[in-house]
């Protein structure tokens, strides 16, 4: 015993470091030589890889990829007004009496808006002919006074011809050239024009030009105007062998006025005379047509842009004239919605922009959801209204700069309206802007959820298949004794 020598505890000892850093080890080892090799186990080893590995790789791909993700809340936007872009196609208005108003809840009530608004009248093809006017009011149509009643001026005798459903075809057929006046005795335009009207009868009868002078009443004869497509009063359309020439006279109603085209007309088909005989003379058949004008088709596209309040308010589009009144029984609100939407055009933005709508799905693009829509109208005294409730929208998928873009989403639903038959329709677009924004987020996972993943993967799959190996092996030991 003498020989036996005690070194600093490292060979053993009561209370030696070794032992107490031993004493906390969370992974003890089992001996080898406890341990025991079993087919069961190398099966479940192998299933425990092939979960594990199948979990790993669809947790990296899970991890790699980004998910879009919504959220609502409050408003936060403080600009008093919205952009409001539009592209209409009216099918059967001229754009001589498309006016467009706006209203809205704090007692705004702007009529015929011409500011950032075009007008482009189309041909039967739908495709723009003539451009009709941008940053301007229409032209107001001068008339003239006169110190004489229609009455008084009847005192000589009547110049205007009075046209019935009787006569008008036939009239039209038995004269060349005929001038003819569709009026209503309620409208104001029309009576001023009455005296100027007759007193222009007279004087063509004086200067003996080959031209008749007529009037309807539409009041009277309202199938015969309807037939004639009247869409206004008073409409002074230009026959030339029954055959209407458009565009309706639309210039000043002054004596003055009046003679000097009625010449211009009259002169113009004198020269065609003039070319069609000189070609029969060197034996060809002229196969011009007389300069009467050019063809018109009533169709408008109105486009451009208003800046509205932030409040619920509409803007509408109706017939309306300086120098007219409406035939409500003609007015016919047919349109194509070519464009709509609220905020900045989408393609006015720069190259981000539309890098960040790539990215944003479908369902959240409702920019513009009434694009290319027609709505049509079969009958008279009745337009579409189309009702929209607008919510803006944050889009934060940038992930390179974490800049968010605010656009405006809305949903529109729409439905015929139904008007009094002295009432003049108008295609309505009433908005509703939401106190409430959709936020689109772009997310993606963290790294340290990433790694938490990956452990609970390895321990949680380990830990199961551990404890069914176990319960396998005693039951089939079990059996085996």
């Amino acid at each position: 015993m003498s020989n036996i020598k005690y070194n600093n505890g490292l060979h053993g000892g009561p209370s030696t470091g070794g032992n107490f850093i031993s004493s906390v080890d969370f992974y003890r080892r089992v001996p080898k030589d406890l341990t025991e090799a079993t087919t069961l186990g190398a099966t479940m080893s192998v299933f425990a890889f092939i979960i594990m590995s199948v979990l790993f790789l669809s947790e990296t791909i899970a991890f790699a990829r980004s998910s879009i993700v919504t959220s609502i809340s409050l408003d936060e936007n403080v600009d008093p007004r919205i952009q409001l872009n539009f592209n209409i196609t009216f099918m059967d208005l001229h754009c001589d009496y498309v006016s467009v108003d706006v209203w809205d809840a704090l007692g705004t009530n702007k009529q015929n808006i011409t500011k950032n608004v075009e007008k482009w009248q189309l041909d039967s093809f739908g495709s723009r002919r003539i451009f009709s006017g941008r940053n301007r009011e229409s032209r107001e149509v001068r008339n003239q006074e006169h110190e004489m009643t229609l009455e008084d001026m009847h005192e000589n005798g009547v110049h205007v011809v009075q046209l019935t459903k009787d006569n008008y075809y036939d009239f039209l057929k038995e004269n060349d050239l005929v001038f003819v006046n569709f009026h209503v005795p309620w409208c104001v335009w029309c009576q001023r024009l009455g005296p100027t009207w007759e007193m222009f009868a007279e004087e063509v009868e004086k200067e003996k030009m080959p031209l008749k002078v007529a009037s309807v009443d539409c009041q009277l004869y309202g199938n015969l105007c309807r037939d004639a497509k009247i869409m206004a009063f008073p409409s002074i359309r230009w026959f030339q062998k029954a055959e209407p020439i458009s565009p309706d006279y639309k210039m000043d109603r002054t004596v003055s006025a009046l003679i000097g085209f009625s010449k211009r007309k009259i002169d113009l088909l004198d020269r065609y005379k003039d070319y069609a005989k000189k070609e029969e003379d060197k034996g060809k058949d002229s196969k011009r047509s007389p300069v009467s004008g050019r063809p018109e088709h009533p169709g408008c596209q109105v486009s451009g842009h208003l800046l509205v309040n932030r409040v619920p308010g509409n803007f509408h589009v109706e017939a309306r004239s300086k120098s007219h009144n409406l035939n409500a029984a003609m007015t016919n609100l047919t349109h194509r919605v070519d464009h709509l939407s609220f905020g900045e055009p989408i393609h006015a933005r720069n190259f981000r922009t539309k890098r960040i709508l790539k990215q944003v799905p479908e369902e959240h693009k409702q920019f513009n959801p009434i694009d290319e829509k027609n709505y049509f109208t079969k009958d008279y005294h009745q337009a579409w209204h189309h009702y929209i409730k607008v919510v803006s929208t944050h889009l934060e998928v940038d992930s390179n700069r974490g800049k968010s873009l605010m656009t405006y989403q809305f949903l529109e639903q729409s439905q015929i309206v139904y008007y009094e038959e002295l009432d003049v329709p108008e295609a309505r677009f009433s908005y509703d802007i939401s106190p409430m924004s959709v936020v689109v987020r772009k997310e993606g996972r963290k790294w340290y959820d990433y790694l938490t993943s990956l452990c609970a993967i390895i321990g949680g799959s380990f830990t199961t298949l551990g404890l069914i190996d176990a319960s396998l092996y005693g039951i089939f030991k079990s059996k085996q004794m």
